[in-house]
């Protein structure tokens, strides 16, 4: 089991390198000049010129990404000769414990640097920091929200099977998965935060936190939550529900199910005490896969009812070019994507050791 894991952890590290790599050209090509961006119509030569310096672009972009790498690193490298410089090998920018000193330098172990946005000069990790817990929030409540209902629908479907209800859940399954998230998140702000706000109290735009009319502040806003952790959640509620459904069908099926209701069982022992704990094993593991998802496909979802999660800050940023927000939040999302999917191969592992053997 140490060795499964130790090579799950470490393709996943090698995944991570992949998409650094890719984020750092990708957006290194992309046209536009950050300083003329952060300039605006101040910008003249010699401003820029002093821009590009401070922020390393007049570098080759082997050099670049070199220094971008050792900003991300946990054991980065900094000049312990001129400590006040504003170039990227100061330690000024992030700090850390230092280790131990190799000639010029120091080594030091910090936690990842993401730089610092173009526009408020803020650091991108409390950026993403603050919107973070937004988009936690509604991928949790969506889930959960998800789960519930799908398993529910999953099990009527199957002991009802070829009824109406059943070809009723799986309608609605099929139309989840074809429907994109941005329509269905207008379709139910339309319905349910304007046609029928009298009744449901709901707004359509809102985010988690709100500030007071009267002036006391932020004040937290839980029906905001609603209609975007079902939009969110519809997706994953049509997979739930169809694969929750053939899993109970195919465990109904087996001998040691037969066995039960050959000893004389009602239906409900029989699926809530034997079928249904064999049924979910494959609905929880793809339960957590589906988790990171939600966290990276949130953003059309928080642009269409204004929840300032991390998808409304990187559009935020797209909109003013400020491309250090950009790849943390592409980043971060990664990281979390790649975490989630290495603890569902070891939770796999550990449900089957047939999956650790190959």
């Amino acid at each position: 089991m140490f060795q499964f894991i130790t090579k799950r952890l470490i393709y996943g590290f090698f995944v991570l390198l992949g998409v650094v790599t890719v984020v750092f050209f990708l957006f290194n090509v992309l046209p536009g000049d950050p300083a003329r961006m952060m300039l605006g119509q101040r910008a003249d030569k010699e401003s820029i010129k002093i821009i590009n310096r401070e922020l390393g672009l007049d570098q080759p972009i082997p050099y670049q990404f070199a220094l971008y790498i050792n900003d991300l690193s946990p054991l980065s490298f900094h000049n312990a000769v001129n400590e006040k410089s504003a170039t990227f090998w100061s330690a000024n920018k992030y700090g850390g414990i230092q280790l131990l000193m190799l000639g010029n330098f120091n080594l030091v172990i910090k936690t990842p640097y993401l730089r610092r946005s173009y526009q408020s000069q803020k650091k991108v990790n409390d950026i993403i920091g603050e919107t973070l817990l937004e988009t936690t929030v509604l991928a949790i409540s969506a889930m959960l929200i998800a789960t519930f209902i799908g398993v529910l629908l999953g099990i009527l479907s199957a002991i009802y099977k070829d009824s109406w209800l059943d070809r009723l859940s799986l309608l609605f399954a099929t139309s989840g998965m074809a429907l994109p998230s941005f329509f269905v998140g207008i379709v139910i702000a339309w319905i349910f935060g304007y046609l029928l706000a009298d009744y449901t109290g709901l707004n359509m735009t809102g985010s988690l936190y709100e500030v007071d009319d009267l002036g006391r502040g932020e004040y937290l806003s839980l029906r905001n939550l609603i209609l975007p952790a079902i939009t969110l959640g519809v997706r994953p509620l049509s997979v739930i529900v169809q694969l929750s459904r053939n899993s109970l069908l195919e465990v109904m099926s087996q001998d040691f199910v037969r066995t039960a209701v050959a000893k004389g069982l009602s239906n409900r022992v029989v699926i809530l005490k034997h079928a249904l704990k064999n049924a979910l094993n494959p609905v929880l593991t793809a339960v957590s896969g589906m988790f990171a998802s939600l966290m990276a496909g949130a953003v059309f979802v928080e642009i269409v009812f204004a929840w300032k999660g991390i998808g409304w800050e990187v559009v935020n940023a797209l909109e003013k070019y400020d491309l250090p927000v950009v790849m943390g939040a592409v980043l971060v999302i990664a990281v979390i994507f790649v975490l989630i999917n290495i603890f569902v191969d070891i939770l796999y592992g550990v449900l089957d050791p047939r999956v650790r053997v190959r």
